[in-house]
Protein backbone atom coordinates (compact mmCIF):
# COMPACT_ATOMS: atom_id res chain seq x y z
CA UNK A 1 0.00 0.00 0.00
CA UNK A 2 2.78 2.37 1.03
CA UNK A 3 4.88 1.23 -2.42
CA UNK A 4 1.37 2.31 -4.41
CA UNK A 5 0.95 5.41 -2.78
CA UNK A 6 4.36 6.72 -3.99
CA UNK A 7 3.65 5.99 -7.42
CA UNK A 8 0.50 7.97 -7.17
CA UNK A 9 2.64 10.76 -5.46
CA UNK A 10 5.17 10.93 -7.82
CA UNK A 11 2.23 10.39 -11.14
CA UNK A 12 0.18 13.12 -9.32
CA UNK A 13 3.17 15.72 -9.25
CA UNK A 14 3.96 14.96 -12.67
CA UNK A 15 0.36 15.51 -13.56
CA UNK A 16 0.04 18.54 -11.83
CA UNK A 17 2.86 20.32 -13.44
CA UNK A 18 1.75 19.91 -17.18
CA UNK A 19 -2.01 20.44 -15.73
CA UNK A 20 -1.19 24.45 -13.78
CA UNK A 21 1.83 25.10 -16.57
CA UNK A 22 -0.38 26.74 -18.96
CA UNK A 23 -1.80 28.94 -16.46
CA UNK A 24 1.59 29.26 -14.60
CA UNK A 25 1.68 33.08 -15.63
CA UNK A 26 -1.42 34.66 -14.66
CA UNK A 27 -1.26 32.16 -11.07
CA UNK A 28 2.49 33.24 -10.38
CA UNK A 29 1.36 36.89 -10.45
CA UNK A 30 -2.07 37.10 -9.11
CA UNK A 31 -0.94 35.30 -5.93
CA UNK A 32 2.45 36.76 -5.94
CA UNK A 33 0.74 40.06 -6.00
CA UNK A 34 -1.18 39.37 -3.08
CA UNK A 35 1.36 38.20 -1.03
CA UNK A 36 4.12 39.88 -1.97
CA UNK A 37 6.65 38.44 0.78
CA UNK A 38 6.34 34.91 -0.73
CA UNK A 39 6.45 35.83 -4.53
CA UNK A 40 9.55 33.79 -5.03
CA UNK A 41 8.46 30.63 -3.91
CA UNK A 42 4.82 30.93 -5.60
CA UNK A 43 6.93 31.75 -9.17
CA UNK A 44 9.28 28.51 -8.07
CA UNK A 45 5.90 26.10 -7.27
CA UNK A 46 6.59 23.86 -10.03
CA UNK A 47 10.20 23.48 -9.45
CA UNK A 48 9.96 22.62 -6.09
CA UNK A 49 7.53 19.95 -7.09
CA UNK A 50 9.95 18.76 -9.64
CA UNK A 51 12.62 18.46 -6.53
CA UNK A 52 10.34 16.11 -4.61
CA UNK A 53 9.60 14.06 -8.04
CA UNK A 54 12.87 13.23 -8.57
CA UNK A 55 13.88 11.96 -5.18
CA UNK A 56 10.03 10.08 -5.62
CA UNK A 57 11.43 8.88 -9.02
CA UNK A 58 14.94 7.79 -7.82
CA UNK A 59 13.29 5.57 -4.73
CA UNK A 60 10.47 3.56 -7.14
CA UNK A 61 13.32 2.70 -9.36
CA UNK A 62 15.15 1.56 -6.69
CA UNK A 63 12.71 -0.43 -5.30
CA UNK A 64 12.10 -1.73 -8.88
CA UNK A 65 15.83 -2.63 -9.68
CA UNK A 66 15.24 -0.67 -12.96
CA UNK A 67 18.37 1.10 -12.54
CA UNK A 68 20.39 -0.56 -15.92
CA UNK A 69 17.56 0.26 -18.31
CA UNK A 70 17.88 3.76 -17.60
CA UNK A 71 21.39 3.91 -16.84
CA UNK A 72 21.94 2.22 -20.46
CA UNK A 73 19.70 4.82 -22.03
CA UNK A 74 22.02 7.07 -24.41
CA UNK A 75 19.09 10.10 -23.95
CA UNK A 76 20.02 9.89 -20.32
CA UNK A 77 23.23 9.59 -20.15
CA UNK A 78 23.83 12.85 -22.32
CA UNK A 79 21.20 14.31 -20.10
CA UNK A 80 23.50 13.58 -16.97
CA UNK A 81 26.37 14.92 -18.89
CA UNK A 82 24.66 17.98 -19.60
CA UNK A 83 23.53 18.66 -15.97
CA UNK A 84 27.42 17.75 -14.76
CA UNK A 85 28.42 20.55 -16.94
CA UNK A 86 25.82 23.01 -15.66
CA UNK A 87 26.82 22.16 -12.12
CA UNK A 88 30.43 22.49 -13.32
CA UNK A 89 29.54 25.72 -14.71
CA UNK A 90 28.64 27.08 -11.21
CA UNK A 91 32.57 27.69 -10.46
CA UNK A 92 32.45 30.79 -12.35
CA UNK A 93 30.36 32.25 -9.68
CA UNK A 94 27.90 34.92 -10.32
CA UNK A 95 26.01 35.11 -7.28
CA UNK A 96 23.75 33.05 -5.40
CA UNK A 97 20.51 34.63 -6.62
CA UNK A 98 21.81 34.58 -10.45
CA UNK A 99 22.81 31.07 -10.73
CA UNK A 100 20.04 29.24 -8.65
CA UNK A 101 17.94 31.36 -11.18
CA UNK A 102 20.05 30.20 -14.29
CA UNK A 103 20.00 26.86 -13.01
CA UNK A 104 16.64 26.43 -12.67
CA UNK A 105 15.83 28.32 -15.97
CA UNK A 106 18.76 26.15 -18.13
CA UNK A 107 17.49 22.76 -16.62
CA UNK A 108 14.00 22.80 -15.35
CA UNK A 109 12.06 21.40 -18.69
CA UNK A 110 15.26 18.54 -18.54
CA UNK A 111 13.92 17.52 -15.13
CA UNK A 112 10.50 17.51 -16.17
CA UNK A 113 11.62 15.47 -19.56
CA UNK A 114 13.40 12.97 -17.15
CA UNK A 115 10.60 12.91 -14.48
CA UNK A 116 7.94 11.97 -17.28
CA UNK A 117 10.02 9.85 -19.16
CA UNK A 118 10.74 7.21 -16.28
CA UNK A 119 7.44 7.59 -15.35
CA UNK A 120 5.65 6.50 -17.87
CA UNK A 121 8.58 3.58 -18.70
CA UNK A 122 7.86 2.40 -15.20
CA UNK A 123 3.90 2.90 -15.23
CA UNK A 124 2.76 3.15 -18.92
CA UNK A 125 -0.64 3.40 -17.79
CA UNK A 126 -0.51 7.02 -16.65
CA UNK A 127 0.16 8.24 -20.39
CA UNK A 128 -3.55 8.90 -21.03
CA UNK A 129 -4.29 10.98 -18.17
CA UNK A 130 -1.16 13.10 -19.23
CA UNK A 131 -1.86 13.56 -23.26
CA UNK A 132 -5.70 14.29 -21.80
CA UNK A 133 -3.99 17.28 -19.26
CA UNK A 134 -2.26 18.45 -22.67
CA UNK A 135 -4.95 18.21 -24.64
CA UNK A 136 -7.02 20.19 -22.12
CA UNK A 137 -4.13 22.81 -21.38
CA UNK A 138 -4.17 23.39 -25.07
CA UNK A 139 -7.88 24.39 -24.73
CA UNK A 140 -7.48 26.74 -22.28
CA UNK A 141 -4.39 28.43 -23.71
CA UNK A 142 -5.91 28.73 -27.28
CA UNK A 143 -9.85 29.37 -26.07
CA UNK A 144 -8.27 32.36 -23.84
CA UNK A 145 -5.97 33.48 -26.64
CA UNK A 146 -9.54 34.12 -28.63
CA UNK A 147 -11.18 35.76 -25.95
CA UNK A 148 -8.35 38.02 -26.14
CA UNK A 149 -9.76 39.32 -29.52
CA UNK A 150 -12.83 40.78 -28.22
CA UNK A 151 -11.41 41.62 -24.05
CA UNK A 152 -9.99 44.76 -23.54
CA UNK A 153 -6.53 44.97 -24.32
CA UNK A 154 -5.66 45.52 -20.40
CA UNK A 155 -8.01 43.15 -19.21
CA UNK A 156 -4.90 41.02 -17.68
CA UNK A 157 -4.57 43.74 -15.00
CA UNK A 158 -7.31 42.68 -13.39
CA UNK A 159 -5.04 39.30 -12.46
CA UNK A 160 -2.00 41.90 -11.16
CA UNK A 161 -0.04 42.15 -14.79
CA UNK A 162 1.60 45.70 -14.52
CA UNK A 163 4.75 47.57 -15.05
CA UNK A 164 6.16 45.91 -12.17
CA UNK A 165 4.84 42.23 -12.91
CA UNK A 166 4.13 41.03 -16.67
CA UNK A 167 2.44 43.75 -18.93
CA UNK A 168 -0.89 43.17 -19.24
CA UNK A 169 -0.16 43.34 -23.48
CA UNK A 170 2.27 44.25 -26.20
CA UNK A 171 1.82 45.76 -29.34
CA UNK A 172 4.77 46.17 -32.46
CA UNK A 173 7.07 48.61 -31.84
CA UNK A 174 4.94 50.42 -29.73
CA UNK A 175 2.67 50.66 -31.85
CA UNK A 176 -0.45 51.01 -30.55
CA UNK A 177 -2.56 49.77 -33.92
CA UNK A 178 -1.07 46.40 -33.56
CA UNK A 179 -1.94 44.82 -30.24
CA UNK A 180 -0.74 41.39 -29.79
CA UNK A 181 -2.05 38.42 -28.45
CA UNK A 182 -0.40 36.67 -25.51
CA UNK A 183 -3.01 34.59 -24.10
CA UNK A 184 -2.41 32.95 -20.70
CA UNK A 185 2.44 32.93 -21.60
CA UNK A 186 4.38 35.86 -20.45
CA UNK A 187 4.17 37.34 -24.02
CA UNK A 188 3.18 37.20 -27.47
CA UNK A 189 6.53 35.67 -28.49
CA UNK A 190 5.92 32.51 -26.21
CA UNK A 191 2.32 32.44 -27.10
CA UNK A 192 3.17 32.33 -30.86
CA UNK A 193 5.47 29.52 -30.65
CA UNK A 194 2.56 27.87 -28.64
CA UNK A 195 -0.17 28.19 -30.67
CA UNK A 196 2.38 26.89 -33.99
CA UNK A 197 2.39 24.00 -32.51
CA UNK A 198 -0.92 23.09 -31.14
CA UNK A 199 -1.71 24.22 -35.02
CA UNK A 200 1.07 22.15 -36.29
CA UNK A 201 -0.38 19.05 -33.62
CA UNK A 202 -3.75 19.53 -34.62
CA UNK A 203 -3.09 19.46 -38.78
CA UNK A 204 -0.87 16.09 -37.96
CA UNK A 205 -3.80 14.86 -36.23
CA UNK A 206 -6.21 15.96 -39.02
CA UNK A 207 -3.75 14.69 -42.01
CA UNK A 208 -3.70 10.99 -40.49
CA UNK A 209 -7.55 10.09 -40.42
CA UNK A 210 -7.50 10.59 -43.95
CA UNK A 211 -11.46 10.69 -44.77
CA UNK A 212 -12.52 10.99 -41.09
CA UNK A 213 -12.63 14.80 -40.52
CA UNK A 214 -12.59 16.22 -36.84
CA UNK A 215 -14.12 18.89 -36.37
CA UNK A 216 -13.01 19.78 -32.94
CA UNK A 217 -9.57 19.19 -33.65
CA UNK A 218 -10.51 21.60 -36.81
CA UNK A 219 -11.85 24.52 -35.03
CA UNK A 220 -8.81 24.19 -32.49
CA UNK A 221 -6.04 23.78 -35.15
CA UNK A 222 -7.66 27.13 -37.02
CA UNK A 223 -7.97 29.01 -33.69
CA UNK A 224 -4.42 28.28 -33.04
CA UNK A 225 -3.35 29.34 -36.57
CA UNK A 226 -4.73 32.74 -36.08
CA UNK A 227 -3.92 33.22 -32.68
CA UNK A 228 0.03 32.38 -34.32
CA UNK A 229 -0.65 35.35 -36.62
CA UNK A 230 -2.31 37.87 -33.91
CA UNK A 231 0.66 37.27 -31.57
CA UNK A 232 2.57 39.02 -34.78
CA UNK A 233 5.44 36.58 -33.64
CA UNK A 234 7.80 36.63 -37.14
CA UNK A 235 9.39 33.35 -35.62
CA UNK A 236 6.35 31.49 -35.13
CA UNK A 237 5.07 32.35 -38.65
CA UNK A 238 8.41 30.76 -39.81
CA UNK A 239 8.00 27.63 -37.33
CA UNK A 240 3.98 27.83 -38.52
CA UNK A 241 5.01 27.14 -42.20
CA UNK A 242 7.60 25.00 -41.53
CA UNK A 243 5.82 22.38 -39.47
CA UNK A 244 2.65 22.73 -41.51
CA UNK A 245 5.27 21.62 -45.05
CA UNK A 246 6.65 19.35 -43.07
CA UNK A 247 3.26 17.03 -42.37
CA UNK A 248 2.31 17.71 -45.27
CA UNK A 249 5.49 16.41 -47.17
CA UNK A 250 5.35 13.62 -45.29
CA UNK A 251 2.30 12.50 -45.27
CA UNK A 252 1.73 12.86 -49.20
CA UNK A 253 5.04 13.71 -50.44
CA UNK A 254 5.42 10.05 -52.10
CA UNK A 255 2.29 10.67 -53.92
CA UNK A 256 3.20 13.70 -55.51
CA UNK A 257 4.32 13.87 -59.17
CA UNK A 258 7.62 16.34 -60.17
CA UNK A 259 4.40 19.00 -61.93
CA UNK A 260 3.19 18.88 -58.63
CA UNK A 261 6.37 20.03 -56.68
CA UNK A 262 7.52 22.38 -59.68
CA UNK A 263 3.68 24.31 -58.76
CA UNK A 264 4.20 24.46 -55.29
CA UNK A 265 8.04 25.76 -55.12
CA UNK A 266 6.42 28.49 -58.01
CA UNK A 267 3.39 29.31 -55.04
CA UNK A 268 6.18 28.93 -52.19
CA UNK A 269 8.62 31.79 -54.35
CA UNK A 270 6.01 33.92 -55.84
CA UNK A 271 4.64 34.25 -52.11
CA UNK A 272 8.21 35.57 -51.04
CA UNK A 273 8.35 37.97 -53.63
CA UNK A 274 5.02 39.37 -52.63
CA UNK A 275 6.21 40.73 -49.81
CA UNK A 276 8.74 42.59 -51.22
CA UNK A 277 6.03 44.30 -53.86
CA UNK A 278 3.92 44.86 -50.85
CA UNK A 279 6.42 46.11 -48.67
CA UNK A 280 4.40 49.57 -48.56
CA UNK A 281 1.39 48.33 -46.63
CA UNK A 282 0.50 48.22 -43.06
CA UNK A 283 0.84 44.20 -42.71
CA UNK A 284 4.60 43.86 -44.24
CA UNK A 285 6.02 46.98 -42.98
CA UNK A 286 4.76 46.48 -39.60
CA UNK A 287 3.66 42.70 -39.13
CA UNK A 288 6.63 41.41 -41.22
CA UNK A 289 9.59 44.08 -41.67
CA UNK A 290 8.44 45.82 -38.18
CA UNK A 291 9.90 49.13 -40.34
CA UNK A 292 6.69 51.63 -40.10
CA UNK A 293 7.75 55.03 -40.46
CA UNK A 294 5.26 56.33 -38.76
CA UNK A 295 5.01 53.94 -35.96
CA UNK A 296 4.26 54.85 -32.19
CA UNK A 297 7.51 54.46 -30.83
CA UNK A 298 11.25 54.84 -31.27
CA UNK A 299 11.70 51.54 -30.62
CA UNK A 300 13.45 49.29 -33.38
CA UNK A 301 13.05 45.44 -32.55
CA UNK A 302 14.96 44.46 -35.77
CA UNK A 303 18.50 46.38 -34.44
CA UNK A 304 17.46 45.45 -30.91
CA UNK A 305 17.73 41.12 -32.19
CA UNK A 306 21.12 42.56 -34.50
CA UNK A 307 22.46 43.82 -31.55
CA UNK A 308 21.44 40.89 -29.27
CA UNK A 309 22.99 38.58 -31.67
CA UNK A 310 26.52 40.28 -32.48
CA UNK A 311 26.75 40.77 -28.53
CA UNK A 312 25.93 37.28 -28.28
CA UNK A 313 28.78 36.24 -31.27
CA UNK A 314 31.19 38.03 -29.46
CA UNK A 315 30.74 36.56 -25.58
CA UNK A 316 30.85 33.50 -26.92
CA UNK A 317 34.40 34.23 -28.54
CA UNK A 318 35.73 36.10 -25.78
CA UNK A 319 35.16 32.45 -23.21
CA UNK A 320 34.25 29.21 -25.05
CA UNK A 321 34.10 27.32 -22.02
CA UNK A 322 30.81 29.77 -20.42
CA UNK A 323 30.42 32.65 -18.55
CA UNK A 324 29.11 31.03 -15.49
CA UNK A 325 25.26 29.94 -14.51
CA UNK A 326 23.08 33.06 -14.47
CA UNK A 327 25.12 35.01 -17.01
CA UNK A 328 22.73 35.43 -19.26
CA UNK A 329 18.99 36.24 -19.74
CA UNK A 330 16.68 37.02 -17.17
CA UNK A 331 18.63 35.48 -13.89
CA UNK A 332 21.47 37.57 -15.65
CA UNK A 333 19.53 40.87 -14.05
CA UNK A 334 20.82 39.86 -10.65
CA UNK A 335 24.22 40.62 -11.58
CA UNK A 336 26.32 43.72 -12.17
CA UNK A 337 26.16 43.33 -15.96
CA UNK A 338 22.77 41.82 -17.38
CA UNK A 339 23.51 40.19 -20.71
CA UNK A 340 20.08 39.44 -22.93
CA UNK A 341 20.73 37.06 -25.89
CA UNK A 342 18.10 36.76 -28.33
CA UNK A 343 19.25 33.13 -29.41
CA UNK A 344 18.94 29.66 -27.73
CA UNK A 345 22.08 28.44 -28.96
CA UNK A 346 23.88 31.71 -28.21
CA UNK A 347 22.68 31.73 -24.65
CA UNK A 348 23.52 28.16 -24.22
CA UNK A 349 26.99 28.39 -24.93
CA UNK A 350 27.55 31.87 -23.34
CA UNK A 351 26.50 29.74 -19.85
CA UNK A 352 28.03 26.45 -20.00
CA UNK A 353 30.31 26.89 -23.14
CA UNK A 354 30.89 25.19 -26.26
CA UNK A 355 30.61 21.59 -24.77
CA UNK A 356 27.40 21.96 -22.76
CA UNK A 357 25.82 23.89 -26.50
CA UNK A 358 27.35 20.28 -28.39
CA UNK A 359 25.61 18.24 -25.52
CA UNK A 360 22.48 20.13 -26.00
CA UNK A 361 22.21 19.67 -29.61
CA UNK A 362 23.18 16.01 -28.98
CA UNK A 363 20.44 15.90 -27.05
CA UNK A 364 18.26 17.58 -29.22
CA UNK A 365 19.14 14.99 -31.97
CA UNK A 366 18.47 12.26 -30.52
CA UNK A 367 15.52 13.22 -29.11
CA UNK A 368 14.31 14.45 -32.90
CA UNK A 369 15.31 11.12 -34.38
CA UNK A 370 13.46 9.30 -32.46
CA UNK A 371 10.11 10.79 -33.10
CA UNK A 372 11.34 10.72 -36.39
CA UNK A 373 11.16 6.90 -36.26
CA UNK A 374 8.06 6.95 -34.92
CA UNK A 375 6.23 9.55 -37.83
CA UNK A 376 3.78 7.29 -38.47
CA UNK A 377 1.50 8.28 -35.44
CA UNK A 378 0.04 11.21 -35.81
CA UNK A 379 1.24 12.30 -32.11
CA UNK A 380 5.03 11.75 -33.23
CA UNK A 381 4.62 13.26 -36.61
CA UNK A 382 3.09 16.61 -35.31
CA UNK A 383 6.03 16.95 -32.26
CA UNK A 384 9.18 16.16 -35.11
CA UNK A 385 7.11 18.94 -36.98
CA UNK A 386 6.21 21.45 -34.30
CA UNK A 387 9.94 20.61 -32.46
CA UNK A 388 11.68 21.59 -36.01
CA UNK A 389 9.80 25.16 -35.91
CA UNK A 390 10.71 25.42 -32.54
CA UNK A 391 14.18 24.76 -32.88
CA UNK A 392 13.90 27.45 -35.65
CA UNK A 393 12.21 29.84 -33.29
CA UNK A 394 15.45 29.43 -31.21
CA UNK A 395 17.31 31.06 -33.57
CA UNK A 396 15.69 34.33 -32.44
CA UNK A 397 14.40 33.45 -29.33
CA UNK A 398 15.64 31.64 -26.27
CA UNK A 399 12.85 29.58 -26.90
CA UNK A 400 13.38 27.11 -23.84
CA UNK A 401 13.73 29.73 -21.35
CA UNK A 402 9.75 30.25 -21.36
CA UNK A 403 8.39 27.49 -18.74
CA UNK A 404 5.28 26.90 -20.38
CA UNK A 405 6.37 26.26 -24.07
CA UNK A 406 9.47 24.10 -22.66
CA UNK A 407 7.56 21.99 -20.45
CA UNK A 408 4.82 21.05 -22.26
CA UNK A 409 6.89 20.27 -25.53
CA UNK A 410 9.33 18.56 -23.53
CA UNK A 411 6.87 16.66 -21.20
CA UNK A 412 4.75 15.43 -24.05
CA UNK A 413 7.87 14.34 -26.29
CA UNK A 414 8.84 12.31 -23.32
CA UNK A 415 5.65 10.96 -23.21
CA UNK A 416 5.60 9.24 -26.60
CA UNK A 417 9.31 8.12 -26.71
CA UNK A 418 8.86 6.50 -23.08
CA UNK A 419 5.79 4.64 -24.54
CA UNK A 420 6.81 3.75 -27.69
CA UNK A 421 7.28 -0.08 -28.61
CA UNK A 422 10.13 0.73 -31.18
Amino acid sequence: MKYLSLRNLYAGIVLIIIELIVIHAPLSVFFGSHFEQYAPFIKAWKEMLMAVGVVLMLVLIHRQKRWREFIDDRLLQLIGIYTAIHLFSLLAWNGLTAAAAGLVIDLRYIVYFVLVYVLLRLYPQFKRWFVRLVLLGALVVIGFGTLQIVLPPDFLRYFGYGETTIQPYLTIDQNADFIRLQSTLRGPNPYGAYAASVAIMALAWLVARKRRMDWRVAIVGVLAAIGTYLSYARSAYIALALGVALVLVVRYGRKLRLRHWVVAGAVAVSLVASLGALSHTDFVSNVVLHEDPGEGGMTDSNDGHWTSLVRGLQAVAESPAGHGIGSSGSASLFTDEPHIIENQYLFIAHEVGILGLITFVAIMYIIMRRLWRLRVDAWALGMFASGVGLLVIGLLLPVWADDTVAIVWWGLAAALLATSKK
